[in-house]
């Protein structure tokens, strides 16, 4: 059973308190840098970061172009759940100086607004139990039972409003009990960093201008196997730690993700779909958990391709789920090619 009194409970090591001392130092060369010439430029940069961001550690696949464009109010051409994903994940972080980061109320508006046209119930918690799975779809973390939700979101917030932690801490310790309890039946991931930042920006408005999302979805592997196993020890030691490294690196690389050197093929791009399509010319009965196993990416990015590919008119599915086989079409890949994609997506 969940206990947000010993999953709160936290002693900092000598290694937390220097990455606090870092950031603390880190901010004042980022403030200088945010109040000249070119800090209007990178708060508009930064937005755009870190809505693809956070919207792309659950598998979004829309370019940082494309995310510019729908940010803008222009048309593109997308899978319509990701173009909401990214309205919805505008809207929030647009209103984020409104949210009082004490008030579980404001939580539930943030949710609504980045769930809008994607969950049946936006803005409430869920009334199902949900669970978090890897790749292979193994259970990672079992969620609290749906009734227990609202008394420990209330214990959440009642300890963030006493607790003695410094924001920086606090801020990580309250985004690794969120996504532990997992109070949305979607949305969670999103909300648990949406949250972080929040609490942080009601301590320092540069917050609000910082792409940590960003910086997080470059090491979102780690990202998630830190959660998981701070989950299964009920410590939040390590995840508090891997956070506040996080928040270091993003403030020193001034919202580039490691100073823009490091760039990968990301999962949603192109380089997946067509080895995706190869594999399933090669074995038309290929299973989905034969493709996470083959690809390394997770359940739902595969679906996520596949729909794509459905859309594009390049795949098929003749047949039953069980029983039935892949047919590849013929025609041209129009997935784009991305950067900074790395790891599975768990976001429930």
């Amino acid at each position: 059973m969940v206990d947000v009194c010993e999953l709160t409970r936290f002693t900092p090591s000598e290694k937390t308190l220097r990455f606090v001392m870092d950031i603390a130092a880190a901010l004042e060369r980022y403030r200088i840098v945010m109040e000249g010439p070119s800090g209007v430029r990178l708060r508009k940069l930064n937005h755009i970061r870190t809505i693809r961001g956070t919207t792309a550690i659950e598998g979004n696949t829309l370019s940082e172009e494309k995310v510019t464009a729908i940010v803008s109010g222009k048309r593109v051409v997308g899978p319509k759940r990701e173009i909401d994903e990214i309205k919805g994940a505008h809207a929030a972080y647009t209103a984020i100086g409104s949210f009082d980061p004490l008030k579980s109320s404001d939580l539930l508006k943030a949710h609504a607004m980045m769930t809008k046209d994607l969950v049946e119930h936006p803005g409430k918690w869920r009334k199902c139990n949900v669970g978090v799975f890897n790749a292979r779809g193994e259970a990672m973390h079992h969620a609290p039972p749906w009734d227990h939700v609202p008394f420990l979101m209330k214990d959440l917030f009642a300890w963030l409003k006493s607790s003695k932690d410094v924001p920086l801490v606090k801020s990580c310790i309250f985004h690794f009990v969120f996504e532990t309890i997992h109070p949305f039946p979607d949305g969670n991931g999103r909300m648990g960093r949406f949250w972080q930042t929040v609490i942080l920006g009601r301590w320092n408005g540069l917050f609000h201008a910082l792409p940590i999302e960003n910086m997080v979805m470059c090491h979102q592997r780690k990202y998630y196997k830190t959660l998981n196993e701070s989950q299964k020890k009920g410590d939040a030691r390590a995840f508090v730690d891997f956070m506040l490294e996080m928040i270091l690196r993003t403030l020193k690389a001034k919202g580039e993700c490691e100073g823009g050197k490091k760039k990968v093929v990301r999962k949603g791009g192109k380089k997946t779909a067509e080895r995706l399509l190869e594999m399933l010319r090669g074995n038309p009965k290929m299973t989905l958990a034969e493709m996470v196993e083959e690809l390394g990416i997770s359940r739902s990015a595969i679906q996520k391709h596949i729909l794509r590919l459905k859309d594009e008119q390049l795949l098929r599915r003749i047949g039953p789920d069980k029983g039935g086989e892949w047919r590849v079409e013929s025609g041209k890949l129009r997935v784009e090619s991305g950067e900074l994609k790395d790891g599975n997506n768990v976001d429930n």
